[in-house]
């Protein structure tokens, strides 16, 4: 059996005139029409067999079957999070012709006079709610998908559970219909608004991040608010960052986060990953929020609580770091192997002999390959005409790998 082309069509915003004259040809001469009701309805007087677009195995069992040409409409763009990805993983590329079209995101964009170039693109149609705000939090300008259950509602929740507020927000609706709207708020504007089935949200960041103003790695250890020494030294913390051997998209837990200097940096590091702040000394929790906001750390949440209390909720972590333990080493750290995940990490800083001691000898007898590393520092200072070296107190950085676990 000869089997004929499939031409997979983008209907623009406009309907009919938004379709090219060649496309146009082409849908003329195909003999079944596949779409969603809208689509079919832009074509009244079409001559060949109508088809409601359902379930895509349906689809694909039917198109691998037939021998006739067939059209299936899609909106906009059909490669820009539509149906051609499955098309073109399924069937021979051969048998498809594609006619892009303007996507929805793009007359978004041209109605709010926004430019679009430097923008992420997200799709949360079907997908996990959480994957679409890690990319969003990490972007300047983000346009999202939403569905039914993805809403712009959902998204705002999680980007103020977050503490990622800081954006101007654009509800796009029912796009190049007569009840077309586009309304201008904030993220919690977003909480009060009931918005079609049918919308877009743009989000455009209202500030420039300070990050701007200050290194990736190796920020001074006074621009942090923090509990005196509570704080992780930055060339220590530079050491640190290295040990975590920190990768974009990881899932990261710090423990007896202090001042959050350790996951302010790892931020900056891997925008695209998820970094839990662990602490509850109430005198630390407030220097934290602080912090956060001054970096714009939009990727870490702090989690108020007493490790190992709290971590039972949160993802399972890729990279664990533990500054302080508050005299529950063991638990906590039985607690994170039953969680970290394989080929996992952990960094432990320990400031005192009997910390690095009991560590090591703990994590070894867990089954974890361990290394120790002293950073001894020391740096100038004046002294009257004169500068000298003054010595800071080792640290102990304990690096435990899980994947070499027996």
């Amino acid at each position: 059996m000869k089997q004929q082309k499939i031409y997979l069509v983008g209907a623009g915003i406009e309907g009919w005139e938004g379709f090219s004259s060649t496309a146009l040809d082409t849908i003329a001469k195909t003999e079944v029409m596949i779409g969603h009701q809208r689509h079919l309805d832009i074509f009244p007087a079409y001559a060949g067999k109508k088809m409601l677009l359902g379930a895509l195995p349906d689809l694909l069992e039917f198109l691998k079957k037939t021998d006739l040409s067939v059209v299936v409409l899609a909106s906009g763009d059909p490669n820009f999070f539509g149906i051609s990805r499955f098309l073109l993983r399924n069937l021979p590329k051969d048998r498809i012709t594609i006619f892009a079209n303007v996507t929805s995101m793009q007359y978004a964009f041209s109605r709010i006079k926004e430019p679009w170039d430097d923008a992420i693109f997200v799709s949360a149609h079907g997908r996990g709610l959480h994957a679409a705000v890690d990319r969003i939090i990490a972007a300047e300008k983000a346009c999202v998908l939403t569905d039914k259950v993805n809403t712009p509602t959902s998204i705002a929740r999680e980007l103020i559970e977050r503490g990622a507020e800081g954006y101007e927000a654009w509800l796009c609706e029912d796009l190049g219909l007569d009840t077309e709207k586009f309304t201008r708020t904030d993220v919690r504007g977003l909480l009060e608004l009931k918005p079609s089935d049918l919308n877009i949200l743009i989000l455009i960041k209202t500030y420039e991040p300070n990050l701007v103003q200050y290194p990736l790695i190796g920020i001074a250890d006074d621009e942090f608010q923090t509990v005196k020494k509570l704080i992780t030294k930055q060339e220590v913390r530079a050491v640190t960052m290295s040990k975590l051997q920190l990768q974009d998209d990881l899932v990261m837990w710090d423990i007896g986060a202090g001042s959050c200097s350790v996951s302010i940096e790892a931020s900056n590091l891997m925008p695209n990953g998820r970094i839990f702040a662990v602490e509850r000394n109430p005198l630390c929790v407030g220097h934290i929020h602080a912090n956060l906001k001054k970096f714009c750390a939009r990727n870490v949440k702090l989690i108020e609580a007493y490790a190992p209390e709290g971590l039972e909720d949160l993802p399972d972590p890729d990279r664990v770091f533990i500054g302080g333990a508050g005299g529950q080493l063991e638990e906590i750290i039985d607690f994170v192997d039953k969680r970290l995940k394989p080929e996992g990490l952990i960094v432990l800083n320990a400031v005192t002999l009997d910390t690095l001691s009991k560590s090591v000898e703990y994590l070894e007898d867990q089954g974890y390959t361990v290394e120790a590393t002293c950073v001894n520092i020391s740096k100038t200072r004046k002294l009257t005409e004169y500068k000298l070296f003054e010595a800071q107190n080792p640290v102990y950085i304990i690096t435990a790998h899980k994947g070499s676990k027996q």
